[in-house]
């Protein structure tokens, strides 16, 4: 019993989940519409309603108003289709043929984007009902009723914000990316074979696929701050994590040129160590440095408090900080070395200039002028349209004047 009731409690205890309140919003706003339908329908099963419903009540308030007009415009052409082509034929495998391919083709005219195989599905399902006509226009009731109830729920009930997802998702990349410093750091200090040094190299690659999922996981946190009264600068924090990731990602390009220089490195050394071991030290010192920094980057870009925030900056200021000196101090060393063996210098000179980007890209001051860049950006986009709406008042003004006249 107590086994049972554990993933009840759990439940309970994660109901401000952004997943879980929106899987009720989703169940809720499907059967109100379900019964609204069957009140106005002229169908004994209106499944239609619940279904446009479902469709309707998007992730987020900002994606649920740019898609769910589409969303509704691609049914009801799709019914619409039906009915005029149950007027002229029956259903046959021809007929058939040209409703798909009529779908198909009007719905990249009514412009319903990325829904036109949505416009073909209502067409079928509509054209294989008995008493196509009047089916068609209960058909385009319930989905009336469907997208009407999905937008209220998300005036009324305003979705969850998705930020703390898109933090989740940057903290993991982050962790992936501090773990493979670590790793290259432990293996310098033995031989590193060059299947081994190739590894790290495709480990570093793999990375290429967890930004891709995190940016998605991204865009849906700055849809969810879009036009949500819960969140008081929904810009500040769409650019803070926006710009953070993008400093991530060219870290993440960085390193993977980094993991190639050190398996161009494994090949010329068939036996020992790559460097000699006060470099060796240096380097482990200094890949240290740079995962530190990027755990302090990370929180940095992902807290929402305004004193974690401030202490994740002063460390990160501490690590790069270390981590310059760091690099100084080995690039003294390797000098020093390629007086006595001038092999590899391009290698090493290519080594230490991807940790100076590193640096480079997490440093404070290059942040601020970022996030200053993109706030001034999305400054003038706003001025900008409000130009134009003030320009389309002016315009209706004078033509009222005339009128008036």
């Amino acid at each position: 019993m107590a086994a049972t009731s554990e993933p009840l409690r759990d439940l309970v205890r994660r109901h401000r989940e952004p997943a879980v309140v929106q899987t009720v919003r989703s169940t809720a706003a499907a059967v109100v519409s379900y019964v609204i339908a069957l009140q106005l329908s002229g169908e004994a099963l209106p499944l239609t309603a619940p279904l446009t419903a479902l469709l309707v009540v998007q992730v987020t308030l900002y994606s649920t108003l740019t898609t769910g007009i589409r969303r509704v415009n691609s049914v009801v052409a799709g019914v619409l289709i039906a009915i005029g082509f149950s007027a002229l034929v029956g259903l046959s495998w021809w007929s058939l043929g040209l409703v798909i391919l009529a779908s198909l083709v009007i719905g990249r005219f009514v412009k319903v984007g990325e829904f036109v195989p949505e416009v073909a599905i209502s067409a079928m399902l509509v054209l294989g009902v008995t008493q196509v006509t009047e089916t068609g226009w209960d058909r385009v009731l319930e989905t009336l009723i469907g997208a009407v109830v999905g937008l209220l729920f998300n005036v009324l009930f305003v979705p969850p914000v998705w930020v703390s997802d898109a933090s989740a998702a940057i903290t993991d990349l982050s962790g992936r990316m501090r773990g493979l410093l670590v790793h290259i750091a432990e293996e310098l200090g033995e031989h590193t074979p060059v299947a081994q040094a190739a590894a790290r190299l495709h480990e570093a690659r793999r990375l290429d696929h967890d930004i891709v999922q995190v940016d998605a996981a991204l865009r849906q946190a700055e849809d969810s701050l879009r036009l949500n009264p819960r969140v008081k600068e929904p810009v500040l924090s769409r650019v803070v994590l926006r710009t953070g990731l993008d400093a991530l990602e060219i870290c993440a390009v960085i390193l993977r040129v980094s993991c190639r220089t050190l398996t161009d490195l494994a090949k010329t050394q068939p036996d020992g160590t790559i460097f000699p071991p006060a470099v060796t030290t240096g380097l482990q010192d200094l890949f240290g440095h740079l995962s530190d920094a990027i755990g302090a980057f990370t929180s940095l870009i992902t807290t929402q408090m305004s004193v974690t925030g401030a202490d994740a900056e002063t460390r990160l200021s501490e690590e790069l900080a270390q981590g310059r000196a760091c690099r100084d101090r080995v690039a003294a060393m390797m000098l020093e070395d390629l007086r006595k063996d001038q092999r590899n210098w391009q290698l090493h000179g290519a080594l230490l200039a991807e940790a100076d980007r590193i640096l480079d890209e997490l440093d404070v001051e290059k942040r601020s002028e970022r996030l200053i860049e993109e706030l001034d950006r999305h400054a003038r986009e706003r001025l900008s349209s409000r130009k134009w709406l003030d320009d389309v008042k002016v315009r209706i003004r004078r033509s009222v004047g005339r009128n008036g006249d």
